[in-house]
């Protein structure tokens, strides 16, 4: 074993799950021809709209053969019912809160502290958070970073997984804790530490306070000042951080519902981010749980204590970014973790992350696949397999790796190939119709939604099979 892997405890690292591009003799793909460019246009446009399974807005970003090749943006980034000469066009600059994207920003951190040996990736959480962390149903066996990382840990969300700063984590897992919900944040017997895979975004809250705590810092100044500084990022965890330029360029996520009333043919609904231009104060933070939206709310920083509670920055999700911003953590993939010649993660720790962790079992049930759209997990990386059930090209076998990200309305994904430099990354900022409640949300030869099948297959079957 590579003695750097040896000294921070990586014992699963399988040369054949590292990305094809990654070796000398990797096929490297051709770009876009304007045929091509001309198909993914029309689709994108035609995916425009407001009602059905539309988007108002897209943004859509591929890369072949490790260089930039498309870039598209239409529709809409901001809609305003009384007055439509006030909505603004999407472009790849408006930075959008990109939901599920934003674990991969966590682990990129974790992973440089790991690399500086200020965490293990086996080493038990506990140590790390000041407080003995263990489900009771599976009292001896540690959780460990790489559990959180891989959804593995045997954690829950239960109802809400995002509490006030003034709150200690420690109250998701005693039982007198205010958060405590029955034990509603620990699995059953079954479904073991390691052993078990259920998403759980409370994993992602953990880790990001982990960070402040061997960091001193909080989370959202400490991502700023280093992993989005080194990739020349500007977005934030933090809107408050956002002059009045920057909110300018902040798109706005919609559905067409208010209060879980669905109205398809009615006005887009703004759910969250539409601050009109108004600057926020760096010193609150809005606490919101996607599901739980009755409890959003304001708090004061003042009084908090780093290394206490990051789930008050949404470490799972909260990131508001651009798909150009996203770019350069496409180009960082690409290049096994450097960005424009600079290591940003290790290599090796890149393949770890990309390297499967869990993989479901339909002979031996070992996970939640959220109806067959998650097939497997790595560290914070999502695979797509090509011939499963989370394909995302119905008559082709394209294998990505990468995340997806669905909160409020938004849909994003930034995956790559395993066997090339070729990836993409696509936002859309609304729906028109309920996830899973309404039908038509439903993939139609995959366990995706529907908006992620066309998304995608229209992205994969222009950019890569043309």
């Amino acid at each position: 074993m590579n003695k750097f892997l040896q000294k921070i405890g990586i014992a699963s690292f399988v040369a054949g799950t590292v990305f094809a591009s990654m070796l000398p003799n990797a096929v490297q793909a051709a770009g876009m021809s304007s045929a091509a460019k001309a198909g993914l246009d029309k689709e994108i446009t035609e995916m425009i709209g407001n009602d059905g399974t539309h988007v108002p807005g897209l943004s859509v970003i591929v890369y072949k053969d490790g260089k930039k090749v498309y870039s598209k943006a239409a529709g809409r980034s901001y809609i305003d019912a009384a007055d439509p000469s006030k909505d603004k066009a999407m472009n790849a600059d408006t930075r959008f809160r990109i939901a599920s994207v934003s674990k991969q920003f966590t682990a990129f951190t974790i992973m440089q502290l790991i690399a500086d040996g200020k965490l293990s990736l086996d080493g038990d959480v506990s140590k790390y958070l000041g407080f003995n962390l263990r489900n009771p149903n599976y009292p001896d066996t540690p959780i460990t970073i790489r559990m959180l990382l891989s959804h593995t840990s045997s954690l829950r969300d239960g109802r809400i997984y995002s509490i006030p700063p003034q709150d200690n984590v420690q109250e998701f897992f005693q039982p007198t804790g205010r958060y405590y919900e029955a034990g509603a944040h620990f699995a059953p017997l079954g479904q073991a530490p390691g052993k078990y895979f259920k998403y759980t975004n409370l994993n992602y809250g953990l880790l990001g306070t982990i960070i402040e705590k061997v960091t001193g810092e909080r989370f959202d100044k400490y991502q700023r000042e280093h992993i989005l500084k080194q990739l020349d990022i500007k977005g934030s965890y933090n809107v408050g951080d956002f002059d009045a330029q920057d909110l300018k360029r902040l798109g706005v996520i919609y559905q067409k519902q208010k209060d879980n009333v669905w109205d398809e043919h009615g006005p887009w609904i703004a759910q969250l981010d539409d601050y009109r231009g108004k600057l926020q104060n760096p010193e609150m933070v809005l606490i919101n749980n996607p599901d739980q939206r009755t409890g959003d709310s304001w708090y004061s920083l003042k009084n908090y204590v780093p290394g206490t509670n990051a789930t008050i920055f949404s470490p799972q999700g909260g990131l508001r970014i651009s798909s150009n911003e996203l770019s350069h953590l496409l180009e960082m993939l690409l290049n096994r973790g450097y960005y424009k010649g600079k290591e940003i993660v290790k290599p090796e720790l890149i393949n770890e992350m990309l390297t499967l962790q869990w993989r479901y079992d339909p002979q031996n049930p070992n996970g939640s696949t959220y109806g067959g759209s998650i097939e497997g997990y790595c560290l914070a990386e999502q695979p797509i397999f090509g011939a499963g059930t989370s394909r995302v090209v119905k008559d082709h076998e394209i294998d990505l790796r990468g995340h997806l990200g669905e909160a409020y309305g938004l849909l994003s994904g930034v995956m790559i190939r395993p066997d090339s430099k070729d990836g993409f990354i696509y936002i859309a900022n609304g729906e028109a119709v309920a996830e899973d409640d309404d039908p038509r949300s439903a993939g139609n030869f995959s366990g995706n939604y529907v908006w992620e099948e066309n998304i995608m297959q229209a992205i994969c079957t222009h950019a890569f099979l043309q």
